[in-house]
């Protein structure tokens, strides 16, 4: 680089500002490079994030993260999977799991195979072909198998975790490779003649300079969207639900391998295990039910005793117009929020830092380098979108307004096209570096009632005399596999 950054400044702290801060502390900092982070304890984060997705295993590995240090260090246990209950109908129950639906067989999707014999003696529900939906029916837990032959190749994991002991590893990890903290609040941001933010100052009279800086101020936007002025795109038409109150219960036995997403009149109700407790909110629509409905709501469907007070949280749905403007770059809650369904908030900051470490600019800040990075999250945060959407539109709920409004609601054009080409012959297209694969958008789609009238040609290529005995010994292979698998409680013991 001609004239390269010499200092990044990232603003804020929480689960976007350590995550940022630790990978900047191990692929950033080349000697010469001075990274900081400012934030004030006296400013509380969101923290209410513990359910993650199979990509923060790939984040944690560039980290050099053990994995049995990590579930030590935030008191975290195993995933495989949401359950959704109540979504398609009120009394309704589906699982949309990590990993594969069985085999594709030469070249045909294992879901279309199953969809043209379906019908067949022995064949049973798609769910019995996905490893980590049988184990997590049985409460087991096992990573991948490293031979590609058993059905055990095909699971996926994440996590539950504390984000905010996450957020306390991540720091220490950060401080340990060269990164310095401030404690401080900013009470003003300084520009230069260009609109570039040149320093923020501090309560204490502090100026902190740089040359790039990363706002993970959460929902506040401090920098992008106050100080650069950066707009937000408000998809609370499609995305009605705009508050949440969360509260931590004390441990239940067993601690379960998934999380749990029980819909409600309103709005949807989480439930995330712990080794040390159990993490339950509610999302739920303003327009539809007050707060002290919700919260009476919620506390009368924990299974066990409040420890702390429950915290209400205030969102809308949307995305800042831009990710990156002038000389800064919102990371988080600063750039977008999508609602926790997907348990997709760690992965946008994954992806957010990923792709500026990838588009990593100079001081010259080229225009080409910023239009792409801002192309790329608004893919990313628009295909999550559709995803989440969804899971409230294709409902035959009727029982009260959120859930008449939401299933009979125009929805964007990019989910129409999906749900149509799946429901005539069950085909999916995914486009660029979309995040939910073809087993995601099976497995919801399905769940949330709608079947194809069909299944693709190509599937009666193959021979059914011999297809439905392979398709058969599938099922048998993989329950038979999972049943070898030890109790996830005691794979969590083994890491005391």
């Amino acid at each position: 680089m001609t004239d390269p950054i010499r200092t990044v400044v990232i603003i804020g702290g929480g689960t976007a500002g350590w995550m940022t801060a630790a990978a900047a502390g191990r692929y950033l900092d080349d000697g010469q490079r001075r990274i900081t982070l400012v934030e004030s304890d006296a400013i509380g984060t969101v923290g209410v994030g513990e359910a993650t997705i199979p990509s923060i295993l790939n984040f944690n590995k560039l980290l050099g993260i053990d994995e049995v240090e990590f579930l030590r260090e935030t008191r975290g246990s195993f995933k495989l999977g949401i359950e959704f209950t109540g979504w398609h109908t009120a009394d309704s129950r589906y699982f949309h799991p990590f990993g594969n639906f069985g085999r594709d067989i030469e070249g045909v999707n294992f879901h279309q195979l199953w969809a043209k014999l379906k019908g067949q003696d022995g064949i049973g529900p798609i769910g019995d072909y996905s490893p980590a939906t049988v184990a997590a029916r049985a409460n087991a837990f096992g990573p991948p198998h490293p031979d590609p032959r058993s059905p055990l190749s095909g699971i996926a994991h994440a996590y539950h975790i504390d984000a905010t002991l996450y957020a306390r590893f991540l720091r220490r990890r950060a401080e340990a490779d060269g990164v310095a903290r401030i404690e401080g609040r900013i009470v003003a941001v300084e520009h230069h003649d260009d609109g570039h933010v040149a320093a923020v100052r501090l309560d204490d009279g502090r100026r902190v300079e740089g040359d790039l800086f990363i706002d993970c101020s959460g929902f506040r936007s401090l920098l992008l969207g106050e100080a650069m002025g950066v707009g937000f795109e408000d998809w609370s038409h499609w995305l009605p639900c705009d508050r949440a109150i969360a509260v931590p219960t004390e441990r239940t036995e067993p601690v379960l391998p998934y999380t749990r997403a029980t819909a409600h009149t309103a709005g949807w109700q989480w439930r995330i295990p712990l080794q040390h407790r159990t993490g339950n909110g509610v999302v739920y629509a303003s327009r539809y039910m007050d707060d002290d409905a919700a919260e009476a709501l919620l506390l009368s469907r924990l299974d066990a005793a409040p420890t702390a007070t429950p915290r209400r949280l205030s969102f809308t749905a949307g995305r800042r117009d831009a990710m990156w403007a002038g000389n800064v770059v919102a990371i988080g809650l600063s750039g977008g929020f999508l609602e926790p369904l997907e348990s997709t908030s760690i992965h946008l900051i994954q992806q957010g830092i990923s792709k500026l470490f990838a588009l990593f600019p100079d001081r010259g800040f080229s225009a080409v380098e910023r239009d792409e990075y801002n192309r790329q999250m608004a893919d990313n945060y628009r295909t999550i979108r559709d995803f989440i959407i969804l899971h409230y539109h294709a409902t035959a709920r009727d029982d009260s307004p959120f859930w008449n409004h939401v299933r009979t609601m125009d929805v964007p054009d990019s989910l129409t096209r999906k749900i149509e080409l799946f429901r005539q012959k069950g085909r999916i297209f995914r486009y660029e570096d979309e995040l939910f694969a073809t087993p995601s958008w099976v497995a919801v789609l399905l769940g949330q009632g709608i079947e194809p009238v069909g299944y693709d040609p190509v599937a009666d290529a193959l021979d059914e005399e011999r297809l439905l005995p392979a398709i058969r010994q599938m099922r048998s292979a993989t329950a038979a596999a999972v049943a070898t698998l030890p109790q996830h409680g005691a794979v969590l013991t083994r890491l005391k």
